[in-house]
């Protein structure tokens, strides 16, 4: 019953996901005949909901971990809240850019930008799959150990850069060179999110101080 109850309530969350996302792709697009917004929505969703099916049926504890917390931190709530508007304003400036065509982005690279995103939801999905301590909020669990193998032997924050390539390559998607003005702003924030969730897990995680010492690189390699 469990699992069943999981598996309904990321059928829930897709379909938020849809409203949250449609109204500001659609209201200012003034037209529900925005197909690049469709098929981001339909990635998006598509992606999304396998990943937590899979969580539901493999890993329920750690499905239901993902599906609660918030943070507690003011900082933190900050960032959060940037992230969210962040994202929101990049979803109407394409909107409003479908609707004044202000950008022509060949077909051909808004799939490419599909492709991209997929590979962002893939590096999720195996993110998700090799560490089951990856939360929503900063914060120290019990029994946690640091995971050292897979995509975190290359990077320590490989969850960020996945958000970070489905985001920065979705106002491509959506068929908008400016929507990748505030998009950028999502990775700049990553940063300060990343910094301080390593300051904690430095403090409270046993040897994490070696891990960092061992994959030198937080976000992208040979960059940060």
């Amino acid at each position: 019953m469990k699992k069943v109850a999981l598996i309904l309530r990321a059928l829930l969350n897709c379909i938020l996901v849809i409203i949250f996302f449609g109204l500001p792709l659609f209201l200012p697009a003034g037209t529900l005949r925005f197909w690049n917004a469709w098929l981001f929505l339909g990635l998006f969703d598509v992606c999304f909901l396998t990943i937590l099916v899979y969580l539901a049926l493999k890993n329920p504890e750690y499905a239901e971990k993902r599906f609660r917390g918030n943070e507690t931190e003011r900082p933190q709530r900050l960032v959060m809240g940037l992230l969210v508007t962040s994202a929101l304003v990049m979803l109407v400036v394409a909107g409003f850019d479908y609707r004044f065509h202000w950008s022509s982005i060949p077909g051909v690279v808004v799939v490419a930008a599909a492709a991209l995103i997929v590979a962002g939801f893939v590096m999720l999905f195996f993110v998700m799959s090799q560490n089951s301590y990856a939360s929503r909020v900063v914060e120290i669990q019990e029994g946690q150990k640091v995971i050292d193998t897979g995509f975190y032997a290359i990077v320590r924050h490989p969850m960020y850069l996945a958000f970070t390539i489905i985001f920065c390559f979705a106002p491509v998607l959506l068929g908008s060179w400016y929507a990748l003005i505030p998009a950028i702003s999502i990775p700049v924030l990553l940063t300060f999110r990343i910094r301080n969730e390593e300051e904690v897990l430095l403090k409270g995680l046993k040897g994490y101080d070696a891990y960092v010492r061992k994959v030198k690189y937080r976000l992208v390699t040979f960059v940060w």
